[in-house]
Parts: structure tokens; sequence; C-alpha cells
């Protein structure tokens, strides 16, 4: 039957400054791709882009980072779905509106087939009550959405199956740490192919240590600076947002450059480079906890997948020569480890093909 399962699936990636368009044949290989980085023109660049696809669009798949406790799974979009998806905004306001926009455009331009709504959320609505309740007033947990979501859900979806397809395990039986390390970062602790802990929480902001976002500090901080110090809300939001991180301590958020920097005896790009690494090695001790211990332990994200520096801190049983030249979808373990350890190139788009495929399946 030829149907949206064996022909083109657009992928639409909706960034907070940026625009992923991809468009995947019946096999998963991209035919046509464009990244914007400041998508003021997305609606004309999407148009042009569709006009120029190589093939008919059967379906679209949208990256939608926040599902709330109502989406956990893949969705078609509707009216009612993206009213829905619209009163998020408030739990994800830097990239839910980008991801309605893109939705908007994308429907104007490419009317009359299926718009699916993937989220980075849903992968984690399999997190068990333990991992995912805060330990707050009821009243409060009554009233409001007040629990671990997580984040990077399709990315850890797909790169935690990936490095199972590579380690020749099954994904059922394998105990798996994702560590998807970008510009956002986040860890997930994965059994029987389900997130069963991660990094992020009620909003991007928990968890490692980031690009420009602080992470895991002490709540005391911000009420202090709140009441003795005088910081505004809006203040407090956009230095934890923006101004933390590695930019907050060495002013840049590039880790190629912290790792320059510090090889040339940069202090502040050092102390940088050391609290992320901290950050990192402290969360990932959490997830094999959690785990009972890992079989495997994934690396993915841009600064995951080519960050050997950062990699070689983490405590685990790496071979020098293949993490220092790993490639694309790699093996970086010492022989023998007991945990093996890969590196695997990031592919949301992939993953929202498969759900896109999966969903209208079923």
């Amino acid at each position: 039957m030829d149907s949206a399962l064996t022909r083109h699936i657009l992928v639409v990636n909706a960034g907070s400054s940026s625009l992923k368009l991809s468009l995947l044949d019946g096999n998963d290989v991209v035919v046509a791709s464009r990244d914007l980085d400041t998508p003021r023109d997305a609606a004309e660049a999407l148009g042009a882009f569709v006009s120029d696809a190589p093939a008919d669009i059967a379906a679209v798949g949208h990256r939608v980072v926040h599902g709330g406790t109502d989406f956990t799974s893949a969705v078609v979009i509707d009216p009612a779905v993206e009213r829905a998806l619209s009163e998020l905004t408030q739990l994800a306001p830097l990239h839910q509106p980008a991801a309605l926009a893109a939705i908007h455009d994308a429907r104007r331009a490419i009317p009359g087939v299926p718009h699916v709504a993937c989220f980075d959320t849903a992968f984690h609505a399999s997190l068990p009550p333990a991992a995912a309740t805060y330990a707050l007033p009821a009243e409060w947990r009554a009233q409001w959405p007040l629990r671990r979501f997580g984040f990077h859900g399709l990315s850890h979806a797909y790169a935690s199956r990936r490095a199972c397809d590579l380690a020749g395990a099954p994904v059922e039986q394998a105990r798996v740490v994702s560590c998807h390390l970008g510009g956002g970062a986040s860890l997930c602790a994965v059994e029987g192919g389900r997130s069963v802990d991660t990094t992020m929480g009620f909003t991007p902001l928990q968890g490692l240590v980031m690009a420009t976002r602080a992470g895991s500090i002490d709540p005391g901080i911000v009420t202090w600076l709140q009441q003795r110090g005088g910081v505004t809300v809006d203040e407090v939001q956009e230095a934890l947002e923006r101004k933390s991180g590695l930019v907050g301590l060495c002013g840049t958020s590039d880790m190629r450059e912290v790792i320059s920097r510090r090889s040339a005896g940069d202090a502040d790009a050092t102390l940088a480079f050391d609290v992320y690494c901290h950050s990192l090695r402290r969360a990932l001790g959490a997830m094999t906890a959690v785990l009972g211990g890992a079989d495997i332990v994934v690396f993915t994200g841009g600064v995951g997948e080519h960050a050997a520096e950062v990699r070689a801190t983490c405590g685990l049983a790496l071979d020098p020569s293949t993490n220092a030249s790993a490639s694309t979808d790699t093996e970086i373990s010492a022989p023998g480890a007991a945990s093996r350890t890969f590196v695997v190139t990031a592919r949301e788009d992939l993953e929202i093909a498969s759900q896109v495929r999966a969903l209208l399946d079923a």
C-alpha cells in the first residue's frame, strides 16, 4: 500500500531561535534539508522548501518541547490540539511559541496531509512516581502540575535505542544512561527502553550545568536574592536561563572555546570546564545508581559527540585513542569494560519520523 508509512515525511524542528527542516524518504534517508538560525522569514522559507521538495510530502512531524500531562505520545494536530498546546506556553515560554508558529506555517504551506506533534516530554511519561514527584505541599501538587516532566526525550529515545543496536543488546533488557549534551543538556536513565529517571525536571533549568543555564542550584539562593538582594523575578529568570552555566563562569557558551582557553591556561575557562564536568559526573553516577548499574552509556548532542575531553572526565573505562577520534556512531569503550560506551549522532528527525509512521499505521 502506498501510504504515509512508505512515502516522504517532513520533519519540522523549531527551536527558540532556529528552524530545521528535514525531508526523509521511506527508508529514512534525508533527501532535502534546510537550517535557519533566525527564522524571521520562516513562513516564506518553509513555503520555498516545500515548493522545491523533490517528492510529495505524505505527512509532517513537528517537534514540540512540552506536552504537559495530557500528551504522552505523538498526536495528530487539529484545532483542539493546537489550543491545548498553546495553553502549555507558560511551562515552556522559550520553545512552545516557536513550535506553534511552525505548526501554523506548515499547515498553511502543506494542507491536506496529517500534521503530527511529537513531544520531548513524552518519553518521560513512564517515570515512576518516586522519580516524577516533588516533595511539595499536597495542596500545591493538587492545584498545579508540579512534577518532573523531563526534556530531550526524542533525543534520549533515539540515542538509547541506537546504542543498543550498536552493542547488539536487546533494548528490553538493557540498562542505558543517555547523555544529551548540547546547549541544553540532560541525562536519562533508560531501563527496558523506558525512561525511569532524568536530570531535567518541571522546567529545563534543573539538572546539569549547561551553556547558559545554571542547572540545579539551592532554591534558597533564589529566595535570598529576591528578599535580600532586591533582584526581581524577571531578573532571576533571565539570569538562570541566559547568563549562567558556562557563560556565567567564563563568558562563553561554546565548549570548544572553553576547552581551547583551558588548554592555554585560562583560569576562568578551567573553572568552567571543571564545574561542568563535575556536574556531569555527579549526575552520571546518580543515573547509574538508579538503574543498579549501567550496561551502556551513550553520548549525543554537540558537546557529547565532539568534546572528547569532556567524555574523558566521566570516570568511564574508555579507549583513549577511539575516544579522541570518535566519529559517527562509534564505540569508545576500553577493551573488557564492564559498561560499554558509545558516541551517537543526535537524530531527532529519525525519531520523529518513526513516531509519525507508527501513529499513522495505528
